[in-house]
């Protein structure tokens, strides 16, 4: 048989073609033959996914339902997971904890969320002024991340995959400008994860709340400012109708990583190819959501500006190179709270290295050509 035919099809189909061509000594029964055995069903798997974002939300509350999608499709119905947004059957946070105890089997989120438990969790979603979203896929990819990520979460009974990835986002909405340091100072901010904790010893107080819950604390005045995502998701939530600057660059985060987290029992539960059809559904997602993300953000910045009077305006370099330099501070903080943790930073930082030199002379000195080459 041609190789080329092999590689077409699936081990069914090639049990089959064997068994009816009567090779190998053996011989098919004959057709109509009572006493052949009949082949089992294939067991199908419903599984149940919770989220820490707002039901239908574009982009990342959407995403889970086309992994979903996916998965039913690629598996052939054998593996569907119904998804549930924040609050449906945990709250926001509680969605760590729900998979990790096998309440339901999957979850999607972002590991800084978890930060009280697993504080070396943070490197796998985002550090400030660490690495972009292409830069994180290298590293969790092809650069140990990944392998580093299965090692932490193995002892919480989970599996995590790369799911989804926002790009750069905005540093965040504020009511009062920020001209210095010390406008940080005594302001209560909605930022997680790393940014939270410079953001705290920069002199303001980070609060951690969940998205469903930032626009109506923002008007209270529970908080004073908020960073979110980014113009798509920041012009959903209404923001610009509680603050009135939207400052820029997100140092806090990057390129943040979301991560689809799987009951480790469960996933060992799975057949070899519902593993690999879930792990690949849940890539293609990663992908997917940085290219809408990309897409759609242009367009929402440009309403939130135009139509909505919303100034846009660049944090001081001074402010900004603060805040990097205590970022390397907690950084080096966490690598000290266990060995495991201090490996996942070292390589981090060394990725990290090596990519800034080679985007010197590639992503960075295109970027700038193209602007300053640009045709007045």
């Amino acid at each position: 048989m041609p190789s080329r035919l092999l590689s077409y099809l699936t081990l069914p189909a090639f049990v089959l073609l064997i068994a009816g061509c009567g090779g190998g000594g053996g011989s098919a029964a004959p057709a109509g033959d009572s006493s052949a055995p009949a082949a089992e069903p294939a067991r199908v798997y419903n599984w149940r996914m919770v989220t820490t974002w707002p039901e239908n939300l574009p982009g990342m509350g959407v995403a889970p339902e086309k992994l979903s999608d996916m998965v039913t499709k690629m598996s052939a119905g054998r593996l569907n997971i119904k998804v549930y947004g924040a609050g449906r059957i945990v709250p926001a946070f509680g969605v760590f904890e729900a998979v990790s105890q096998g309440t339901v089997e999957m979850g999607h989120g972002a590991a800084y969320y978890w930060k009280g438990k697993v504080p070396a969790a943070q490197f796998f979603t985002a550090v400030p002024f660490g690495l972009t979203a292409q830069e994180m896929n290298g590293w969790l990819h092809h650069g140990g991340g990944m392998e580093l990520w299965r090692e932490l979460y193995a002892k919480y009974n989970l599996v995590p995959i790369a799911g989804g990835n926002t790009g750069v986002q905005m540093a965040g909405w504020f009511n009062r400008e920020v001209n210095s340091l010390d406008d940080l100072k005594g302001l209560k901010m909605r930022i997680p994860g790393l940014g939270g904790e410079v953001f705290d010893k920069a002199g303001g107080t980070a609060v951690n709340l969940p998205g469903g819950e930032i626009f109506t604390s923002l008007q209270t005045g529970v908080i004073d400012a908020t960073e979110w995502v980014g113009p798509y998701n920041d012009l959903v939530f209404g923001l610009h109708q509680v603050a009135k600057y939207y400052y820029y660059p997100g140092w806090q985060e990057p390129g943040p990583t979301l991560e689809v987290i799987v009951n480790k029992e469960q996933y060992d539960s799975l057949p070899p190819d519902l593993q690999e059809i879930l792990t690949a559904a849940a890539r293609t997602i990663n992908e997917d959501l940085l290219a809408e993300y990309t897409a759609r953000n242009n367009a929402a910045l440009q309403e939130l500006t135009g139509e909505h009077g919303v100034e846009l305006r660049r944090l001081p370099d001074d402010v900004l190179a603060a805040l990097h330099e205590i970022s390397l501070e907690v950084t080096a903080e966490i690598a000290e709270t266990d060995p495991l943790a201090k490996r996942i930073h070292d390589s981090f930082l060394a990725y990290k290295r090596g990519v800034m030199s080679y985007q010197e002379i590639s992503e960075r000195a295109y970027i700038n050509a193209r602007a300053t080459s640009a045709p007045r």
